[in-house]
């Protein structure tokens, strides 16, 4: 099989710059013939993915984060190509759902299965597409500022989430959920494909990415002597306990008074305007998972034998 490999070369914490050593030493090549590509420039990967699912290409994958994963899929959304992902970024949220190793060789290791399955994909606006986690509110306006910052990774994260977190201010919105109209004064909404941001922080822990519903958290801001028992739910998988929070499932739903106007998707920010669209399209995706019935195991020649430290008579 054809595939072609994207590779973010300043995404996340640095674990794919030894992604071509990673691939000649773990990636089946009798089963696929494999081309590595660099982005240069913001979307590039979107560019370097519609380019191979013309030609052809069985499979691109993904060497970063969520926001790479994004890029690889609005390039072969409506096509035949599969998506792979080889996880590099820091907060590797359809990873981790997927069960996806974040260890890049173990991740190469998984695409051997060549174990397929078809999720879910968002369109918001008629223009952009996720298979995260998208959402307004607090968690646009992070993305906003880790967009524009030098340093990436969860302790660039938690600095922003701790210094803005006092400040920042519930706005009011009107949302039209499957034809049903709804206000709420919410800190953050998200609509979610997977259950995560990343990081293992599920804020959507019944989420399902082939289900063809969104899952909509509307969400409080916590008080700050409350979050030392909220925030362990989200890493209990149980957000759905939090008396802050109010969740929803729905195919369609319309967002209006989004104030600030950008939108996290999927780990990016975007200026999307006040009035924001999130369509589901069921199992629209093919992508190369993780088979968890079988083990991950490795290809021969692996691991190279040590040479003897003395002669040998």
């Amino acid at each position: 099989m054809k595939i072609r490999v994207v590779v973010n070369p300043i995404s996340g914490i640095g674990r794919q710059k030894k992604i071509e050593t990673v691939l000649k030493t773990n990636l089946n090549q009798d089963i696929f013939d494999y081309e590595v590509c660099y982005t240069e420039r913001i979307h590039h990967g979107t560019e370097l993915a519609r380019e191979a699912a013309d030609k052809g290409y069985d499979c691109v994958v993904a060497v970063g984060g969520d926001g790479s994963v994004n890029d690889v899929v609005t390039g072969i959304y409506g096509t035949n190509t599969r998506l792979g992902i080889i996880p590099c970024g820091s907060g590797n949220g359809l990873a981790r759902c997927l069960k996806i190793p974040l260890v890049p060789a173990l991740a190469v290791r998984a695409l051997n299965q060549c174990h397929e399955e078809s999720i879910d994909v968002m369109t918001i606006n008629d223009k952009y597409v996720s298979v995260n986690l998208s959402g307004v509110g607090f968690d646009a306006y992070i993305a906003r500022l880790m967009k524009a910052a030098k340093s990436r990774g969860f302790s660039a994260y938690m600095s922003f989430m701790l210094r803005e977190y006092a400040t920042y201010q519930c706005n009011d919105y009107q949302l039209t959920i499957d034809g049903r109209q709804y206000t709420r004064n919410a800190w953050l909404i998200a609509f979610a494909n997977s259950n995560q941001f990343g990081y293992n922080a599920a804020v959507a822990p019944l989420a399902k990415l082939d289900d063809g519903l969104i899952d909509v958290v509307v969400l409080d801001k916590i008080p700050i002597e409350h979050l030392a028992l909220t925030v362990p739910l989200a890493y209990a998988n149980h957000f759905e306990l939090s008396q802050h929070c109010e969740m929803f499932k729905a195919k369609d739903i319309l967002v209006e008074g989004n104030i600030d106007k950008w939108v996290n998707i999927d780990g990016e920010a975007e200026n999307l305007g006040t009035s924001v669209h999130f369509v589901n399209h069921h199992q629209a995706l093919n992508i190369y998972s993780r088979d968890i019935t079988r083990p991950i195991v490795g290809i021969v020649n692996e691991v190279k034998p040590k040479r003897p430290t003395h002669p040998v008579k």
